[in-house]
């Protein structure tokens, strides 16, 4: 049985998933599918020679999510992947509502319509260039919490990337302030991240609550799929139990270290990562080396 994987925000890049849309009908058509759910002219924004508008969080998550569906549609229709070999599907953030639209657990609509408007809310969250992330290179999530905490610092976990990366929300302030502190407790490196907010932390509470009245509606359907999802980590196929966790997903941390052991627990050991650039391969390789990873970000992979 395979797993599929799909990125988040800092994937995005110019010209992604352009050759699989220039080259294949179902990819150009899954584009234009995206488009008119969205009313966003997404390929305008990707296929240009300027990142700008891109890399605004209220066009980026849609942008990735269109990239992504448009290389996993092309992949089913030369019959590279098949929905009966799949046993679990996964996302890292925004890639969690691809998972969900790509193993129809929801529609490419309602996806589509939900990540423009989540893009928006997390987007216009809170204050411009008052809050901010920050990657932490050398320790584990343990060791950072532990930081936070002897500190005292208002800094959030936001993601637990790999056993040696983890990802800190809170106030720029507050980030700068307590850099020379990690640094001196043997973090490696200290990345600020080009990100406009203090996503999946408590700071974006209220624009979670504000999403969760559209995900209450959303219609899930049952079918052999599995999902992991950011929020528990836990291998699940309740329609309930995955909109629950999709409701408390941008308040709280990315839990990638915990779904990759998990998924190392079902012994199904092969892996495709779907969508633009290898970031979550990377990852998973510095979690876990039992898995086989197989990644499809240009049109070149489908000769490999």
């Amino acid at each position: 049985m395979t797993s599929i994987v799909f990125p988040g925000q800092g994937s995005q890049y110019l010209d992604m998933a352009r050759d699989f849309h220039d080259n294949f009908k179902i990819a150009k058509e899954t584009f234009q599918e995206v488009e008119e759910y969205s009313s966003i002219n997404l390929r305008k924004l990707i296929f240009s020679d300027d990142d700008t508008t891109l890399n605004e969080t209220k066009y980026t998550q849609i942008s990735i999510f269109a990239a992504s569906l448009s290389i996993f549609n092309t992949l089913t229709n030369l019959n590279l992947i098949n929905d009966a070999d799949i046993n679990v599907m996964m996302g890292h953030s925004l890639g969690e509502y691809s998972a969900l639209a790509c193993s129809n657990k929801i529609s490419i609509k309602d996806a589509s319509i939900m990540l423009k408007k989540r893009g928006n809310i997390m987007q216009n969250a809170l204050e411009n260039n008052k809050y901010g992330m920050v990657a932490l290179i050398g320790l584990t999530v343990l060791e950072i919490e532990k930081i936070i905490s002897e500190n005292k610092m208002n800094l959030h976990i936001a993601n637990d990337n790999s056993p040696i990366q983890v990802v800190i929300s809170g106030k720029i302030e507050d980030l700068i302030k307590y850099e020379d502190s990690f640094k001196n407790k043997n973090v490696k490196k200290f990345v600020k991240l080009n990100v406009s907010s203090a996503f999946h932390s408590s700071f974006m509470l209220s624009a979670q609550n504000e999403l969760n009245k559209d995900i209450d509606n959303l219609k899930l359907q049952n079918n052999k799929i599995n999902i992991i999802s950011n929020f528990n980590a836990t291998v699940s196929n309740d329609s309930g139990s995955i909109k629950l966790a999709l409701k408390n997903q941008m308040s709280n941390r990315v839990r990638w270290t915990e779904s990759i052991k998990n998924l190392e627990r079902t012994n199904d050991y092969k892996i495709i990562e779907i969508g633009p650039g290898k970031v979550l391969s990377g990852l998973i390789k510095r979690i876990s080396d039992k898995f086989d990873i197989k990644t499809y970000n240009k049109i070149d992979d489908l000769n490999e």
